[in-house]
């Protein structure tokens, strides 16, 4: 049975990023029985002028503790070196792509992850997030174009009003961590934020939580598991989601422990697999 989940997310959000063992975890053990729609739920309009005080010692310091945490790769030096103003840009870069993309923008989606997260990259103007298109295979001129239309701002500003709007599915006794500020009197989930839907069912799994929580609400919502007992090898894995960080390929190839970077070393060794260095982590592609 097809379950509908919304992912409430924002592509400069330190903690979707570390989410993401979870996400491909969950698309590997019910394949195309979940089909994912990215909400864009605006993380920061305006982080201010990078040349007067902002947060940027703070953001540096909440993603270091975000990847000391959950082992994420991440590289906070784009906040002292060359800081974005604003994840809005990139949010409606992510709902452009979407539009010009099969697979609902999730490559392009996962690029801007990447270049913001690992490779400090100033993800906030029409020139850098077209350029990140075109390595995605996205026609540039259809992108700019699309990035540039009223129809984006209008899709974008859908997708904040509803992670506001989701704050009614959270239950009361659990909206501590779940309900954030967001500004102006009004509240949003928490990024990321997934809603399951399907056999009658509805399950809000709200923040960076286990993926038994993900794994047991699209039970309730009538998926079943595709393959279940069977995890990919590793080269299956990257041949379906190409690059993949030390901490996906544990989660989606169940590799738990040291397991999962021994057995990339050793291909890695035979040169099957390319590592990438990130400040506090590694990722990884096949050779």
């Amino acid at each position: 049975m097809s379950v509908g989940l919304e992912y409430v997310t924002d592509p400069g959000c330190s903690w979707s990023w570390a989410s993401e063992p979870t996400l491909r975890r969950l698309l590997v053990e019910f394949d195309a029985q979940v089909r994912i729609t990215y909400v864009m739920g605006g993380l920061a309009r305006d982080y201010g002028d990078p040349g007067r005080d902002g947060p940027w010692r703070a953001l540096f310091d909440h993603w270091l503790d975000v990847a000391d945490q959950t082992g994420a790769p991440i590289d906070p030096r784009l906040w002292t070196e060359n800081p974005i103003r604003s994840t809005y840009p990139a949010a409606m870069a992510a709902k452009a792509a979407a539009e010009l993309s099969t697979d609902g923008g999730a490559r392009y989606l996962r690029a801007l992850r990447e270049g913001l997260m690992c490779r400090r990259r100033k993800l906030d103007t029409v020139d850098a997030l077209t350029e990140e298109a075109a390595r995605a295979g996205i026609d540039a001129g259809a992108f700019r174009s699309a990035l540039g239309s009223s129809a984006i701002v209008e899709a974008f500003g859908e997708d904040v009003e509803r992670a506001r709007a989701l704050v009614a599915e959270v239950p009361a006794g659990e909206r501590d961590g779940a309900v954030v500020d967001a500004g102006g009197g009004r509240e949003r989930v928490t990024f990321p934020t997934a809603l399951f839907e399907g056999a009658g069912e509805r399950r809000i799994v709200a923040g960076h939580r286990p993926y038994e929580e993900y794994h047991a609400a699209a039970l309730v919502c009538g998926a079943t598991e595709a393959d279940a007992g069977r995890a990919p090898t590793v080269a299956e894995a990257l041949r379906r989601f190409g690059r993949m960080t030390t901490g996906e390929v544990a989660a989606v190839c169940d590799l738990p422990g040291p397991r999962a970077p021994a057995e990339l070393w050793r291909m890695a060794a035979e040169w099957r697999v390319r590592p990438e260095r990130v400040l506090t982590g590694w990722l990884w592609e096949a050779a």
